[in-house]
């Protein structure tokens, strides 16, 4: 095999190896917030909530197939505003979920008997989201 082809299969790895990674963080990150569960709660409608899961499901397959080949769909200059209540309503609920669960590390650390290494998982976190961000900006977006 030259190394063309061994740096294609690599990158091809890490392509679905960083695509499981974020993918299982979004769903972990869900399941913990209680999120779709406590919408069919507020809205009194625990009969429609398969149908909340299969619109984040199709929601975020579509995204990415949109991202992914570049497609753009023009739908008008009002689209904007209602693309933009979904966001908000997306962002407002994801917030709310957060505050009703704001001690989920601390709970998980406990549980998993790594209270002594809570600070060194926050610090990686934070150095990994700084280093992440950092290469973002100045080497992917040169």
């Amino acid at each position: 095999m030259n190394t063309t082809a061994f740096g294609m299969l690599v990158q091809i790895l890490l392509g679905i190896a960083g695509g499981i990674a974020v993918g299982g963080g979004v769903i972990a990150l869900f399941i913990v917030l209680d999120m779709i569960p406590r919408l069919a709660q507020l809205t009194r409608s625990y009969h429609r909530v398969h149908w909340y899961e299969g619109a984040m499901v199709a929601g975020s397959l579509v995204g990415t197939v949109f991202d992914f080949w570049n497609w753009k769909l023009s739908l008008g200059p009002w689209s904007g505003l209602v693309v933009g209540l979904f966001h908000g309503v997306f962002i407002g609920l994801l917030a709310a979920a957060l505050t009703e669960v704001l001690n989920v590390l601390p709970i998980l650390a406990k549980r998993l008997k790594m209270i002594r290494f809570l600070f060194g998982l926050l610090m990686a976190m934070v150095t990994g989201k700084v280093a992440g961000s950092l290469f973002d900006w100045f080497v992917y977006r040169k």
